[in-house]
């Protein structure tokens, strides 16, 4: 993979990073720059197949160092910043990865953790200051790039934890790769493109999705170190594409400066890495004349499916298979195929997946059939036109009397009704019926909804079974740094909703 993103820098004059500042890194100096941090990583005993962790704040160096990793044949662990120091104790010691670099703020925190398990410990920092960067400065910038294999791995994601301990998705150069050569044709990325980057990338979005696709081209990225409305609005008549979370597009949304006029150069635009309301879908055509592209995926087979670039965009799903990819929709206990239109679980089979969870063989097992598929753990149906919609988590599913639930019904019929920013539909122990249904509503600004208005709504509208039984308010939702509502929370919060006092 290193030959195919890395290797054509050499020969770039032209600017491969923008800056907010609008300063520009051209790809001959990030290709010197990752040759310059690649020798670091061999001076520090880093081998081919070692692993390489790094948790720090958004930069062309960090970017460097992703590149140094392929470069040197190591193993790419990217950390969420967010993460404490008790869970980088867990990553730590499950990967051990031979050279792990951090904030600088964090290196006295973290340094008896690295040389109790024998790591080498360096900093970096947004502002491309720390030991990485000093020892880079005095490094020789040519390197000759390791030779590996398509099967060789090439990173370790660690999936959120939400339940159990976190897995390491274990993904290969062909993973990777492969992944990329899809996107750009489905997408239609070319050398012409310039995609605003204001994703983090210790995920697979901003680094494998993002990154991977613009260095395959060879397009620009304007590389922002995280979302501001004033700044994307600043920069946006430079881009032609632009990346991101449903949160980021509500926001622009919500920002009268976001116009038609403003927009009107753009390519496209995509949305990922969490579920895009399909009232805000509409709500951006209607103020752009842009239709988000949405598309589906996961840690552990980055990108699946895709919206078209030709032809309808359809809110509320993502699409179809990718370019090699073979999806179906089984039933979760027998796994035979499900009829059309019928909620099942959605399994994956193709290049993109994933080659099991690191040093977890039994797990790795059994989320494999037989036959190769990898089954999501998520809840899908496939309608008529072959367009894919993703219904929620299986161990989201909340089971009522005997009944399924599936969330993201409920939530779209709460969504719609005036006065809704958004909701969360979780389930909680309930002594009658196994679990009861819980709503939880963000109101618009100013809204007085109340609870039995939003239930009187819903009469007729949904079976009672599906119907909420609490409908709790909060300000805004609790999630994850990528957008994900994080349910696990709200079932924690709300989980004595029903207890009989």
């Amino acid at each position: 993979m290193a030959d195919a993103l890395v290797s054509p820098l050499e020969l770039r004059g032209d600017a491969v990073l923008i800056r907010p500042d609008g300063s520009e890194m051209s790809g001959g100096a990030l290709h010197r720059l990752s040759g310059r941090i690649a020798n670091v990583l061999t001076e520090a005993g880093v081998q081919p197949g070692d692993r390489v962790a790094m948790q720090t704040e958004k930069s062309a160096e960090a970017l460097a160092l992703y590149l140094a990793c392929l470069r040197t044949g190591a193993l790419f662990l990217p950390l969420n910043t967010a993460y404490t120091t008790a869970e980088l104790n867990y990553f730590l010691g499950d990967a051990e990865p031979r050279v792990a670099v951090c904030a600088p703020a964090a290196e006295a925190t973290l340094r008896p953790v690295a040389e109790a398990k024998g790591i080498t410990l360096l900093t970096l920092d947004g502002a491309a200051t720390g030991t990485l960067v000093e020892r880079a400065a005095e490094a020789p910038e040519e390197f000759t790039t390791v030779a590996r294999r398509s099967d060789d791995l090439a990173a370790i994601l660690y999936t959120s934890g939400t339940t159990g301990r976190s897995k390491g998705a274990m993904l290969s150069h062909e993973n990777l790769l492969s992944n990329a050569d899809a996107l750009v044709e489905t997408w239609r990325f070319s050398a012409a493109d310039t995609l605003l980057h204001a994703l983090p990338i210790f995920h697979a979005h901003g680094l494998f999705v993002a990154t991977n696709v613009l260095l395959r081209v060879g397009g620009r990225m304007i590389f922002l170190p995280k979302f501001d409305v004033d700044i994307v609005l600043a920069q946006l008549p430079r881009a032609t594409a632009m990346m991101g979370v449903p949160t980021f597009f509500s926001r622009l949304l919500g920002d009268v400066r976001f116009t038609r006029e403003l927009t009107g150069h753009m390519r496209l635009f995509i949305s990922g890495s969490a579920p895009l309301m399909a009232e805000t879908h509409r709500a951006f055509e209607a103020r752009t004349g842009h239709r988000i592209l949405e598309r589906y995926g996961m840690s552990e087979t980055t990108m699946s499916t895709s919206n078209p670039y030709d032809g309808e965009r359809r809110a509320g799903t993502v699409g179809f298979p990718l370019p090699g990819v073979e999806l179906r929709v089984v039933d979760a206990e027998s796994g035979v195929e499900v009829l059309q239109g019928e909620i099942g679980i959605l399994e994956v089979r193709g290049p993109n997946v994933f080659k099991g969870y690191w040093r977890m063989p039994e797990k790795t097992a059994q989320e494999f059939r037989e036959d190769g598929f990898f089954v999501t753990g998520d809840l899908a149906r496939i309608d008529a036109d072959g367009y894919i919609t993703i219904v929620g988590r299986a161990k989201d599913l909340v089971i009522s009397g005997g009944y399924n639930v599936y969330p993201k019904e409920v939530e779209g019929e709460i969504d719609r009704l005036e006065g809704v920013a958004e909701s969360s539909v979780v389930g909680v122990p309930h002594a009658d019926f196994g679990e009861g249904v819980v709503a939880i509503v963000v109101r618009e600004p100013g809204s007085g909804l109340e609870a039995e208005e939003i239930l009187a709504a819903l009469h007729g509208r949904l079976a009672k079974f599906k119907q909420p039984r609490a409908i709790y308010f909060m300000d805004e939702l609790p999630r994850n740094t990528m957008g994900k509502v994080q349910k696990n929370a709200l079932r924690e919060i709300f989980d004595n909703a029903f207890t009989v006092l």
